[in-house]
């Protein structure tokens, strides 16, 4: 039997992230969402794109929060996208006002489901549902790193021309201006990336990498990216519902991890059935340990 997934928010990225799960045959799925008939719509449209696969999956959309009942995962996409000229941070009063009631909703229907935070800001609304839940951190997780990730891998590819599968990289911090590359994780076939590209042309690739958002956002102008989005919330439930113990960053909250506590920030953790095995470690240089340190007071200063 398949387990449930529950999306809520049926816009555009909760949207293709069902597509994306159905395709894979991973677990049944629920779209929640409180625009009538929008989860409906698109769970009939989604049920019968499955039957075309002849994928034997269940779909159903419903403005009643009670339907994430069972879940195994609870995915929150819901909240306002990004215009041209916004910044996330533009975004945190009125996100934290839609997540933080759909936290109190997980907590009373689906209580031991682990959730996945997906809204903006990310690290900010991640906490969030961990406070709003009263969750232990192992099942609150928020998606970013590895949307950052491959991005980094998808540009690293395109300027090297080879394939994004030969492509490794670790992107840790916050989602947005204070993202944290970990240059020593970029590597190509094994190979360091500086032994293919000079400091500047890699510099270049990060710095588009943590622009990459803003870049979709003006070439789209009344949307932001989804197809990148629903791909990194695909592999973080791949992992946890397979129990794969796949280590790929998340937003979590550290509890003395890299010398921080009470701030929830992007990591290397080992996924599993549970959700968070373990938080690792990684390696940093003096820099790089100093620019998440920075990524943590900004998300502490946004907390307040």
């Amino acid at each position: 039997m398949l387990p449930t997934v529950t999306i809520v928010g049926a816009g555009q990225v909760g949207a293709t992230a069902a597509h994306l799960l159905l395709l894979k045959g991973l677990a049944n799925v629920v779209l929640i969402d409180v625009v009538e008939g929008l989860a409906a719509g698109k769970s009939l449209d989604l049920l019968q794109a499955a039957a075309i696969e002849n994928l034997g999956v269940a779909v159903t959309g419903s403005t009643d929060y009670a339907a994430m009942a069972g879940s195994r995962l609870v995915v929150i996409t819901a909240g306002l996208a990004r215009k041209p000229g916004m910044s996330r941070d533009d975004l945190l009063a009125a996100n934290a006002n839609i997540v933080g009631p759909i936290a109190d909703h997980v907590a009373r229907f689906a209580p031991q489901a682990v959730v996945i935070v997906v809204t903006n800001p990310l690290d900010v609304m991640t906490r969030l549902v961990l406070q709003r839940t009263g969750f232990p951190r192992e099942r609150v997780l928020g998606m970013a790193g590895t949307l950052d990730t491959g991005r980094l891998r998808a540009f690293v590819a395109q300027r090297l021309a080879v394939s994004p599968a030969s492509v490794q990289a670790m992107v840790l911090g916050s989602h947005g201006d204070l993202m944290v590359c970990v240059k020593d994780s970029i590597r190509v076939d094994g190979t360091a990336v500086s032994q293919r590209l000079p400091a500047p042309d890699v510099d270049q690739l990060i710095t588009r990498t943590r622009d990459g958002g803003a870049e979709i956002v003006s070439l789209l102008k009344s949307s932001s990216a989804y197809y990148a989005p629903a791909g990194g919330i695909v592999q973080m439930v791949t992992a946890i519902l397979r129990d794969t113990h796949e280590i790929m960053p998340a937003c979590v909250c550290l509890e003395g991890e890299y010398g921080l506590r009470e701030v929830c920030l992007g990591v290397p953790v080992e996924l599993s059935a549970r959700g968070v095995a373990r938080v690792v470690e990684q390696p940093l240089s003096p820099q790089e340990r100093e620019a998440l340190h920075r990524a943590a007071e900004q998300v502490r200063t946004q907390l307040k």
